[in-house]
């Protein structure tokens, strides 16, 4: 018995990891093709909308991805620059950022529509997350505060401040902050007025910082890297995400 139960277990390993294997998504927003990346343990897991950082959506967030949907997760990895354009330049990176910046209905359209293509591939919009990383994180704020029908919004060393003219009115769900208390990039003083602001909105929210964590402080093999920071964040996100996805 024992011996057919090993045998067992070696003929679905190679099921289970096929299970586990991600697989580009594409989908159309405004004439324009993108490409997202989506993996899942299983159907209809708890979903998390994944953000990329300013060079797009690259190894990293895949490795990301990969450890959310180890711990049961689906997630689906967006794609805010079109498929193919992962800015490796400084100028060309600040000219991508720079034009959704501006343009923010932009930002929100290509946002819905990676919700949307996840949808369509099975996943459950009810049951979900958004998180980014620092452009990632500001757009997960933008995503926020257009009112989207998410239980929570996680941004980490990204982007706090609130652009004229929008405010947390229409929020939806929970807003946890990860912060470096060093970040030369966004200052404390952001931090600051995004507690007043979620606070006066009455919209739910846990914000934390790290000393000594710069900008970027999640982002392996960089001079930037911080373990401890990234690790405690790490803990803290996954364990709400248990808290809070079914």
């Amino acid at each position: 018995m024992k011996k057919l139960l090993i045998i067992l277990s070696l003929l679905l390993i190679p099921q289970i990891a096929q299970a586990l294997d991600g697989q580009p998504a594409e989908y159309e927003v405004g004439g324009r093709t993108f490409e997202g990346y989506y993996i899942t343990p299983a159907d209809k897991a708890p979903l998390v909308l994944l953000v990329h950082d300013w060079d797009g959506l690259t190894d990293y967030e895949v490795k990301r991805a990969g450890m959310l949907a180890d711990r049961g997760y689906a997630v689906f990895a967006v794609d805010l620059f079109g498929k193919g354009v992962r800015p490796e330049s400084t100028d060309e990176r600040r000219r991508l950022t720079g034009e959704l910046y501006a343009d923010r209905q932009a930002m929100r359209e290509r946002l819905t529509a990676g919700l949307n293509k996840a949808a369509s591939l099975g996943a459950d919009l009810s049951n979900a997350v958004a998180m980014g990383y620092c452009f990632g994180g500001t757009a997960v704020l933008e995503l926020a505060r257009s009112g989207a029908e998410l239980k929570a919004f996680v941004p980490f060393h990204g982007g706090l401040a609130t652009p004229e003219g929008q405010d947390y009115t229409a929020a939806k769900g929970f807003i946890l902050v990860f912060h470096g208390t060093a970040d030369q990039s966004v200052p404390m003083s952001q931090f600051a007025s995004l507690a007043e602001e979620l606070e006066s909105a009455g919209v739910p929210h846990e914000m934390t910082t790290y000393s000594g964590a710069p900008h970027a402080f999640s982002v392996f093999g960089t001079d930037r890297y911080r373990k401890s920071a990234d690790e405690k964040s790490w803990a803290r996100f996954t364990g709400f995400l248990n808290q809070t996805l079914k």
